[in-house]
């Protein structure tokens, strides 16, 4: 097994059925969520099954995002708050670094902020290098 997560159109379905698009939308949404989720041998994300949780997540968000642009909605952010009378919207994204705000925007981007935050720390190693000492 090569490590690399093949997209199942099938299972993405079955586990999606809210998402409406086409199996050539999607397979071009896996092909950008694997631009954002490293999908090689050489990924952070070693255990595949893993790996496709959050590449599906991210096709999912991704469907989302151009599902809202296709039905005319182009607004980023959260409704923060909207009134009636003479239309007024406010967006925000709340308390957010500058990388999560696209995550934020739908449910299941959401969850995949969530989910790779184990991802997303720093890790050190400590090893032990002889160091040249005069004396």
């Amino acid at each position: 097994m090569s490590g690399i997560v093949q997209f199942n159109l099938l299972k993405f379905r079955e586990l999606y059925p809210k998402i409406i698009a086409t199996d050539d939308q999607l397979s071009m949404f896996f092909v950008e969520a694997c631009m954002h989720c490293n999908n090689t041998d050489k990924s952070i994300i070693k255990n595949p099954d893993e790996r496709e949780l959050l590449l599906f997540l991210l096709v999912a968000h991704i469907a989302t995002l151009q599902q809202r642009i296709d039905s005319g909605n182009e607004a980023v952010g959260r409704v923060a708050s909207a009134a009636e009378g003479s239309v007024s919207v406010s967006l925000d994204n709340g308390q957010t670094t500058q990388s999560e705000k696209w995550y934020q925007q739908t449910p299941y981007g959401a969850r995949y902020w969530a989910l790779i935050k184990q991802y997303r720390s720093f890790f050190y190693v400590l090893g032990k290098f002889p160091m040249p000492v005069r004396r």
